[in-house]
């Protein structure tokens, strides 16, 4: 039996406003897939980006559906299903086309390997901000760059959600936490979430604060946001032998190498740890065991009410004037 669910959608490129709700029947779940109702929506950069124009792949238009991580409930599930039954709480696993698949409605139809177990006790808005940030922050310097105690990590666009969520990864590991801002606004805040240090890039030099910090040697791992030139200046923050890692293209040039070596350059991408089931799982236990230890602790700067609220979300969240992630109840 199909239902009609409200759904966000978009028709062409531009800003939050080219964004609409719409009824969109969804048939019954087919084999292998599940319903999700969706109880809450974490947003992400990458979203802006698909509805704009910029994202790494261009959304078919019109009817582009768009958003990665909802946390919900099972509804129904189809044939062969066994992992899940209707009931049980989930997060979506952001491993998918968004715009076939985007989380943006009231329920949502997905692939049983779309969907990951809610983590034990944890309410819905507190879980919409959970997966993706956590999965990147891990997987980029866990698995990745082989985060240990005792690493100086340089974390660029330490505010965003996974900014706040490196920033516990890396105490989480005993390492130290080196946060830039770009304004001094959010120093204090910053400090209070873990960061060691504070760097405030629109009136220090990164490069020469990050050397003093180190006392002259440089960061081990650096987890940048932004990409573009300042990626290359990146490098000379690094120690001799550090490691970089690109997640994010929030400059909109492309990303130069640095011109200091030896170093270790990565691009990272999420579905390194959400595109397989073993990734989905061990990542799932580090969350979970992070959230139940308390050492992992989700940062939440603004809840919207409802999907009509959600052009104005993604306006907040292009204002870049929160801390931590932006979710919207449903």
């Amino acid at each position: 039996m199909s239902t009609t669910a409200r759904t966000v959608l978009f028709h062409e490129l531009g800003g939050p406003d080219v964004l609409t709700v719409e009824d969109v029947e969804l048939p019954a779940p087919g084999p292998g897939e599940v319903l999700v109702k969706v109880e809450a929506l974490g947003l992400n950069r990458a979203e802006a980006m698909l509805r704009s124009g910029t994202y790494y792949y261009r959304p078919p238009l019109p009817g582009s559906r768009n958003g990665y991580e909802a946390a919900g409930e099972v509804e129904a599930v189809g044939a062969g299903v066994t992992a899940f039954a209707p009931g049980d709480l989930v997060l979506t696993a952001a491993n998918f086309n968004l715009s076939s698949h985007g989380v943006y409605g009231e329920r949502v139809l997905l692939p049983e390997t779309a969907v990951v177990p809610r983590p034990a006790r944890v309410d819905a808005v507190t879980a919409a901000a959970v997966w993706l940030t956590y999965t990147t922050a891990y997987g980029a310097l866990v698995q990745r760059a082989g985060l240990a105690a005792g690493d100086h990590v340089l974390i660029t666009g330490a505010s965003s959600g996974v900014g706040t969520a490196a920033i516990q990864v890396v105490r989480r590991a005993g390492a130290v936490p080196i946060a830039t801002t770009r304004t001094a606004a959010k120093r204090r805040q910053l400090l209070d979430l873990g960061a060691e240090h504070v760097v405030v890039s629109g009136e220090e030099d990164v490069v020469n604060e990050t050397r003093r910090l180190t006392g002259g040697r440089g960061a081990d791992i650096v987890l940048d946001a932004v990409g573009g030139s300042f990626f290359r200046e990146l490098g000379e923050a690094a120690a001799q032998d550090g490691t970089l890692v690109s997640y994010g293209w929030l400059s909109a040039r492309p990303i130069e190498l640095p011109r200091a070596w030896p170093l270790t350059v990565h691009g990272y991408s999420n579905f390194t740890v959400t595109g397989t089931e073993d990734g989905r799982r061990r990542a799932a236990h580090y969350i979970g065991s992070g959230l139940a230890d308390g050492t992992l602790r989700p940062v939440v700067g603004e809840v919207f009410d409802g999907l009509d609220e959600i052009r104005e979300a993604h306006r907040v969240m292009e204002s870049n004037r929160h801390t931590g992630k932006i979710v919207v109840r449903v």
